[in-house]
């Protein structure tokens, strides 16, 4: 980490008046805190992090400096490589701070397959930890196991049901299952009788005693009424009229509709879908023709969230208890599901393309051939394509993108109510007279407009894009001084320029289509400077100089001198008329 970036991320606490996600700041002037292990395991354990030693919280982020910084690091890296399991090898590095020697150390994030990172001394149960805010939790037992879950591929939808067999399942679902299979897998299932074909699929499963039973992912694809067996494998779904579950409006209705949805996973999607459409009202949508009405969630979108709530929650026995929440807002569509991102897949991966993982993999195979009643589509359709999917929709009708929520034990999908392009946005992309944008940077901006920040993992979840395409994106958008840039590297965030700040009812907003060339011209004089005397000189933004510089080489008013363009020796001058 270099002094500059170091500056900033001490500037921004300040600021902030307090800790952040990823960064701790801990003042150890001797020795190392005894909760310095806990932040370890926590960054570990989510996102990775920086710890900074030397700093006093309490006093403003005042520089208290520490000691001897030679063995403090020293010490650091004993710990992390020595009583934290698996190892850590963080960056330490000792910085000169407002006249005093901190410690900083870049502490990686643990790859999900080595999950959970502990203190040894206090055990894996004990030791472990997550980053919650700006403060350490300890994990409950519950999610040590579901991280545990993790490093493999996990069972539990195979297991059998004790004593249940065939006679539970709904048998003209399943001969229409073993039909389809016949068909589109036959080689799978070739020469094989009707009870070999549930064998092979695992819906018939051997027992320890050597009988067999129904697995249990039979039973939720195909049974007829798997909540015998296990009562809160269901789906509720409630319907709030105020933006909050507990308040209650002056009629004193607590909710304006409620259901449980029982049955087999096709019945569960089917039923909990249909709540959900009697429940939504018709909105306006702005389109290149015009205006059209839709409504409030587009099938997709919704289709995709409950399926991915059921076929990927945890059917571990510790989770067999809770059930599924479908709540609804006048602002918002909340999915609840128990048992976080399973696997390789992050926040920051989860709608990338090609990047997917199945909890239930069984569970998921047996509902690729699994119609959802009445359609003829199969409720595993598309299978590592639902988030895209879902994504896209909402994007497609210019509706707000969904919010992701991976909190270890659960897993909660919000889907604001909430046209982002709508008519009066649409007007104020057009009064700022920046031509040349992309769809993505549109989107961007209004994102904005909605609330404070972006940062690249936002930019890349809402437009679907990878992370060079996102960076190139958000930098011209701060070339083209629409966007201000705070933080670098994983730190960099984004944020409306300072004019484009106004209240939606001004109007009409500036545009902010400023040239640029005179001020550049003006600062090269008779000379030749490089980019960085220009950003000096004009007090401009690197990425405002750098775009500037490349529009007024392809005119022909300045050219560059010696290096080429990267190179922070490459300098420019004026082109004279004539030469």
């Amino acid at each position: 980490m270099l002094d500059g970036e170091l500056a900033e991320i001490i500037g921004n606490l300040r600021a902030l008046g307090g800790d952040i996600a990823d960064v701790e700041v801990k003042a150890s002037r001797t020795e190392l805190p005894k909760t310095t292990r806990e932040t370890l395991s926590a960054f570990a354990n989510t996102c990775g992090g920086v710890l900074i030693l030397g700093l006093d919280e309490t006093k403003g982020f005042a520089p208290t400096g520490v000691g001897n910084p030679v063995k403090l690091s020293s010490d650091l890296a004993a710990l992390c490589s020595a009583d934290m399991e698996p190892a850590l090898r963080p960056l330490i590095r000792v910085h000169d701070f407002e006249g005093v020697k901190i410690v900083v150390a870049e502490i990686p994030e643990v790859a999900p397959g080595q999950r959970p990172c502990f203190y040894r001394g206090a055990g894996m149960t004990k030791g472990s930890f997550v980053r919650v805010g700006d403060g350490d939790r300890r994990l409950t037992s519950y999610e040590v196991q579901l991280m545990l879950s993790s490093r493999g591929q996990p069972r539990d939808d195979e297991q059998g049901v004790p004593g249940v067999g065939l006679e539970v399942l709904d048998q003209v679902a399943v001969e229409a299952f073993v039909a389809r299979l016949r068909v589109g897998r036959p080689y799978a299932v070739k020469d094989l009788g009707y009870h070999d074909v549930l064998r092979r699929a695992k819906v018939l499963v051997a027992e320890p005693d050597g009988k067999e039973a129904v697995s249990l992912a039979g039973l939720l694809a195909l049974g007829s009424y798997p909540q015998e067996h296990f009562p809160q494998l269901l789906v509720s779904f409630v319907h709030y009229p105020t933006p909050g579950s507990g308040d209650i409006p002056a009629d004193g209705t607590r909710f304006l509709d409620n259901l449980v949805a029982e049955g087999p996973v096709p019945i569960m999607v089917r039923d909990t879908l249909a709540a959900i459409r009697r429940n939504m009202a018709r909105r306006a949508v702005i389109t290149g023709a015009g205006r059209e009405d839709t409504w409030e969630y587009p099938e997709t979108a919704l289709r995709e969230a409950v399926v991915n709530a059921l076929v990927h929650r945890d059917l571990s026995s510790m989770a067999c208890g809770t059930k599924i929440q479908v709540e609804m807002y006048p602002d918002r569509l909340t999915i609840r599901s128990p048992g976080g991102l399973f696997g390789p897949v992050t926040l920051d991966s989860l709608a990338d393309e090609g990047v997917s993982s199945a909890r239930n993999a069984t569970l998921m195979r047996i509902l690729e051939d699994v119609p959802i009643p009445g359609e003829t589509r199969t409720v595993c359709e598309n299978r590592g394509s639902g988030i895209r999917a879902m994504v896209a929709s909402l994007r497609a009708v210019g509706m707000s993108p969904p919010q992701f929520d991976d909190r270890v034990s659960t897993f909660v999908v919000t889907i604001p109510n909430h046209a982002l392009m709508g008519e009066e946005t649409v007007r104020w992309l057009e009064r700022l007279g920046a031509h040349g944008l992309s769809d993505n940077q549109c989107v961007a901006l209004a994102l904005l407009r909605e609330r404070e920040t972006l940062d690249n993992r936002s930019y890349r979840n809402v437009i679907g894009v990878d992370s060079r395409v996102a960076t190139v994106e958000l930098q011209d958008l701060v070339a083209r001084e629409l966007v201000v840039q705070t933080g670098a590297r994983r730190w960099a965030r984004y944020e409306l320029s300072p004019r484009l700040r106004q209240p939606a009812a001004v109007e009409p907003a500036p545009s902010v289509r400023a040239d640029r060339r005179p001020q550049l011209l003006e600062a090269l004089g008779d000379g030749a400077l490089s980019r960085a005397e220009l950003v000096s000189r004009t007090g401009l933004g690197d990425q405002t100089v750098r775009r500037w510089l490349s529009i007024m080489r392809r005119e022909g008013t300045v050219e560059l001198v010696g290096s080429p363009p990267r190179s922070k020796a490459a300098r420019y001058r004026r082109v004279r008329q004539g030469s």
